[in-house]
């Protein structure tokens, strides 16, 4: 797995931080949650869902029913998560990525599910016609991929695919070992 050291010119320095902030992002129901809670406990770091902070702090300007969705607030969240991500040590997981500042993070991790097994997990969830339709249209699309790629820098952002329990167990054993050689690179000694 790639990742920004200190020495790319091209990347935007990081904040100064003992451990490293890590975006699990993709289409809703590619396991972000599920991933992100597997990191934390196999690494220790800290999962941040940014969608139960949001409803639990009222970040957001209103419910749109035909999504079954909240219309977020973007400012109040980014204040909100401002002096947490300065600590690092944090697994956030969200489906957009764009609205984070890229200093926040040092990987980005984008799920890809297959489409059949996207819309059962969807389905199951309850989610509208209308939410998965849209949701359908996005994974194939590559929207969420598509944005990270446009918002971080390329050496960053990484692609997993996210269908089965073993590609999920995969992704973490991943995380873990890019874990393990960034805090080798980011020792202070």
């Amino acid at each position: 797995m790639a990742y920004a050291s200190d020495s790319d010119s091209d990347v935007i320095p990081t904040m100064e931080r003992d451990l490293p902030n890590i975006l699990v992002t993709g289409t809703p129901g590619t396991g972000k949650t599920t991933t992100s809670e597997m990191i934390a406990q196999l690494t220790g770091l800290q999962h941040v869902n940014v969608g139960e902070i949001v409803k639990t702090n009222q970040l957001h300007e209103g419910y749109l029913e035909e999504f079954d969705t909240h219309v977020l607030d973007e400012d109040k969240l980014l204040d909100e998560l401002e002096d947490v991500m300065k600590e690092g040590g944090k697994v956030v997981d969200f489906h957009t990525c764009e609205i984070f500042p890229e200093r926040w993070f040092d990987l980005i991790l984008v799920l890809r599910t297959d489409t059949a097994t996207l819309y059962d997990r969807m389905e199951k969830r309850g989610y509208n016609k209308r939410k998965i339709e849209e949701n359908m249209e996005c994974e194939i699309m590559q929207v969420v991929l598509e944005a990270a790629r446009e918002s971080y820098a390329e050496e960053i952002v990484v692609e997993l695919q996210s269908t089965t329990t073993d590609d999920m167990e995969s992704n973490v054993e991943r995380v873990k070992q890019w874990l393990d050689a960034w805090k080798v690179q980011h020792s202070k000694n």
